[in-house]
């Protein structure tokens, strides 16, 4: 367990720079002045040397984590490099009955968990703490004494206990703990600051009020926002199709990190790596100066994510893995990307039979991809054998969605293009 020595810190601008990058919220917020304030709180640590407590409760069920779980993770990581003690343990606020889990069964999850956090966290920097050491000493008169400090009323404040009120959806009574729980935690910890998602708000709000009353001073709240996955539109999820795991061997996650939109390519940089805002606006504008091209801007973050969860030399051999893949099938690494509605009028050809797989018309996705006039023209020049999809010439009339891929390359004579599906 790291122990909370003297340490030189760097000034708050400076950490601020990083620790607020990519927040979704901070309460209070950061421009605020009062002496609870994240800069005041920055500011005493170091004068006095001593580091800022930073708290995340993670829930410990998924047995594969992919990237949309790390953006947490890494801010706590932030907090770290700056010399701060990162408070990582089992959560306490859930929204929805679960079967509850036998000490034995959290044990063996959380030391999966682990193995997978400390991809990122610094372990020797990192208490690892179980809200058991506390709230099972509680009893029945502790807990009745906590549950008196709030009220129902406050409860139903909560979005999706106020939701379900309103919809006569039942509400057990051991979900209205999870907050109160989840608060006291912060009360035994002494944490200067809490971080968790924007849905996490009204259990992170109770830690100040707890705290408050406990004579402490009230926590700093920093909440980051969910991340959309790989199509730039819904939250990354493995259920959804769209997801990095953060166990995907190098070349499939530098690949699949290459074929993503311009656009999220930034959202990415900010939440998925540890250069600072002000670096990644630099960036940026050089970016939109034509000073770098955004192809470049991609790599770059490909190649950052890839080392950070395997190793720079893997990352080195997915790179030229993914160069050597587009260069035999002839294919130019920064084409111009159009973007097609999957669900279109007339893409998708009708089943053959026997067939499985959902098969698109290949003539009218070259007419959306607007390298066609119509699908008439698109036809005569699949005809023509004018037509190469993904580096490989083509000239039939169907193919099946799978093979086209996530971001397929179409070309028509001597312009190509990369296309985004939207869903």
């Amino acid at each position: 367990m790291p122990t909370e020595t003297q340490i030189a810190f760097l000034p708050v601008t400076e950490q601020l720079d990083l620790i607020t990058k990519g927040a979704a919220e901070i309460i209070p917020p950061v421009a605020a002045s009062a002496p609870d304030a994240l800069a005041a709180r920055l500011e005493e640590s170091r004068k006095t040397g001593v580091p800022l407590r930073i708290k995340a409760g993670f829930d410990p069920t998924a047995p594969d984590l992919h990237l949309g779980h790390t953006v947490l993770m890494r801010k706590l990581r932030h907090f770290q490099q700056l010399g701060h003690t990162a408070l990582i343990g089992d959560p306490t606020g859930k929204n929805q009955t679960r079967k509850p889990l036998t000490r034995e069964e959290i044990d063996a999850n959380a030391e999966t968990y682990k193995d997978q956090v400390f991809k990122i966290l610094d372990r020797e920097k990192t208490e690892v703490r179980y809200n058991s050491e506390w709230l099972d000493k509680l009893g029945y008169a502790g807990m009745v004494k906590l549950a008196a400090k709030f009220t129902v009323s406050q409860m139903l404040e909560r979005e999706d206990f106020h939701k379900r009120f309103q919809e006569e959806q039942p509400i057990h009574v051991h979900e209205l703990l999870y907050p109160m729980a989840q608060g006291y935690d912060s009360v035994a910890l002494k944490c200067d600051v809490e971080l968790g998602g924007t849905d996490q708000k009204f259990n992170l709000m109770r830690g100040r009020d707890l705290q408050r009353d406990a004579g402490q001073k009230p926590q700093i709240i920093l909440m980051t926002p969910i991340l959309e996955g790989l199509d730039g539109v819904q939250k990354m999820s493995k259920s959804l199709g769209n997801a990095i795991g953060i166990k995907d061997p190098a070349s499939d996650m530098y690949g699949k990190l290459m074929s993503i939109n311009d656009e999220l390519m930034w959202r990415y940089w900010t939440f998925l790596t540890d250069l600072p805002q002000s670096q990644i606006d630099t960036m940026r504008a050089s970016v939109e100066k034509g000073e770098l091209h955004p192809m470049q801007a991609k790599k770059n973050l490909a190649h950052a994510i890839t080392a950070d969860f395997h190793s720079a030399t893997e990352a080195d051999a997915a790179a030229e893995n993914w160069a050597t893949q587009f260069q035999q099938k002839g294919v130019a690494e920064d084409l111009p990307e159009v973007t097609v509605p999957l669900n279109a009028e007339g893409l998708h050809a009708p089943p053959a039979e026997g067939q499985s797989e959902q098969h698109l018309r290949i003539a009218k996705l070259l007419q959306l991809a607007g390298l066609a006039a119509s699908a008439g023209e698109a036809t005569r020049k699949l005809a023509e054998n004018a037509v190469s999809i993904n580096g490989e010439k083509f000239n039939g009339k169907t193919l099946s969605q799978e093979s086209l891929g996530e971001t397929p390359t179409l070309r028509l004579g001597k312009k190509s293009v990369r296309v985004k599906w939207i869903v």
